[in-house]
């Protein structure tokens, strides 16, 4: 009786997943026109490409919390670095860096002759100021730089500014990806190629520009203001607003309809199954490994996640250099799930699985690997609580399995989620070996970090502290067939915007 109830649930699930999709929207995920699928509805008119804009809210890059003026802020500002596909660092204000024997002192070079769009020069302490300010609190950036020791500069060297952690990190480019504004106000000014008018009505290509080799697509972007999501959402599908920034599987997300095309990118927003590795059954390494073979991780990410992600058997995202695709026994197989547990006496085992109830798509997953476990002999409790309740089962240890969801920084940090002593370690999992390893990777730099991540991962794939799921990917919207050459990357949707072509 319970294995029916599951199913059904997990199919009752599905259907409201479908019911919240796009609407009648013909796209699917993908990095290409070409990939969307043929619509017959006939398209809205559509307007000059136009942004959204809340004017009511700030636009400074570092204290706004509006996801729609977020998305405003790489026309207007630039950052030290940028983080791109591959989840690589690429210079961008910062043209030189050098790094200190103990790895703690990083001495940045900027570009010189840069200017932010008021005029003022770009200099070390202009960078040091605002990057001071994403430390402090209130900033959507702090939690990123808690590593991060002082930011100071030199005055023998203008153009220099010296970061300082508190422990080695190889891979500090790729969280400066924050974008340098010029003071604290709601509209700083920015080194990026556009600027804010006056009237607040749109966004103008700055003739100085230190970039002049890049032609830009369009000189003048018309913003339509908005009010609320609904608003927003009404002006998309009217073809009033050309491109949205959107989580498409968020929680109690309202879909898009109209006739639109999707880009998706590749994010660090990452789901998998932790287990209570200091009670019960999950103690054993070999029952977790079994555990591992339950979890139909393309199913969940093309049906569940309606293509919106991305599987994966690591904690670290496919397309990262990190990624070491070496733990393929450890893949969907029921067959073998079926085995393991009846070798394992595994059979008839009562299991407590949690999963927060707000989430509707994490809901379905939670539905879909219960029922696989089930299947194959275990006794499947799954509690859908809400959040609150459901973080304070996580910190007390009620349960055998949770479903948890994480965002990585660009770096792949694992340590809240894996060292012994780590902030999001539900499951107790502790080791020595572990931490070393993980201490060592973090250190690494670039072009030593695979050697390191190798080792990581060997002892991971063998211990199976928790069951990498999928990496969701975020989804930049457009008009049917108004643009083409899109490359967005996670913070930026007009990546490499000098290659769009606008119609």
């Amino acid at each position: 009786m319970k294995r029916c109830r599951a199913t059904a649930l997990f199919f009752a699930l599905l259907l409201s997943l479908s019911a919240c999709g796009g609407g009648n929207s013909p796209a699917v995920s993908g990095s290409s026109p070409g990939d969307v699928s043929q619509e017959t509805v006939q398209p809205p008119k559509v307007l000059p490409f136009t942004l959204a804009f809340y004017p009511e809210y700030s636009l400074h890059p570092t204290l706004a919390g509006n996801r729609t003026n977020l998305t405003l802020t790489p026309l207007l500002y630039e950052s030290l670095f940028t983080v791109d596909t591959s989840f690589q660092a690429q210079p961008l204000l910062c043209g030189s860096y050098t790094v200190s024997e103990d790895k703690l002192v990083w001495t940045l070079n900027l570009r010189p002759g840069i200017t932010f769009s008021d005029g003022t020069p770009l200099t070390g302490q202009a960078a040091a100021d605002a990057l001071n300010l994403a430390r402090a609190p209130g900033s959507r950036y702090r939690e990123r730089l808690a590593g991060v020791a002082a930011i100071t500069v030199q005055d023998e060297s203008p153009n220099q500014l010296v970061i300082t952690l508190g422990r080695p990190n190889g891979s500090l480019p790729l969280l400066l990806d924050i974008p340098i504004a010029l003071g604290n106000g709601e509209r700083p000014a920015g080194t990026g190629p556009y600027v804010l008018s006056e009237d607040g009505l749109s966004l103008t290509a700055r003739s100085g520009w230190w970039q002049k080799d890049k032609s830009l697509p369009i000189q003048s972007i018309p913003l339509r203001t908005v009010s609320e999501s609904d608003e927003l959402i009404y002006a998309f599908d009217g073809g009033e607003i050309s491109l949205v920034d959107v989580d498409l599987m968020a929680t109690n997300a309202t879909g898009y309809g109209g006739n639109y095309q999707t880009w998706d990118y590749p994010a660090a927003d990452f789901l998998y199954l932790g287990f209570n590795t200091q009670a019960g059954i999950f103690r054993s390494a070999d029952a977790r490994r079994a555990v591992w073979l339950a979890v139909d991780r393309d199913t969940i990410a093309t049906t569940i996640y309606a293509n919106h992600a991305i599987s994966t058997l690591l904690p670290v995202h496919p397309a990262s250099g990190l990624y070491q695709p070496g733990s393929e026994s450890l893949a969907y197989n029921p067959e073998a799930l079926a085995v393991q547990v009846e070798e394992l006496r595994l059979k008839d085992s009562s299991l407590v699985f949690l999963v927060n109830s707000e989430n509707v798509a994490k809901a379905a997953a939670a539905q879909l690997i219960a029922y696989q476990l089930e299947t194959a002999g275990l006794v499947v409790e799954l509690r859908q609580l809400p959040f609150e309740e459901y973080t304070a089962a996580l910190t007390t240890g009620a349960f055998d399995l949770y479903l948890g969801e994480t965002m990585f920084t660009a770096d792949f940090d694992l340590a809240p989620l894996l060292s012994s002593a780590g902030a999001l370690n539900y499951g107790g999992w502790r080791g020595e070996e572990t931490d070393a390893l993980l201490v060592a990777m973090q250190a690494a730099a670039p072009e030593e970090k695979s050697v390191h991540a190798g080792a990581f991962f060997a002892l991971f794939s063998e211990q199976a502290p928790i069951v990498p799921i999928i990496f969701k990917n975020g989804s930049v919207l457009t008009q049917w067939g108004q643009l083409s050459g899109l490359n967005p990357v996670r913070g930026n949707a007009f990546y490499q915007i000098e290659n769009w072509s606008i119609k």
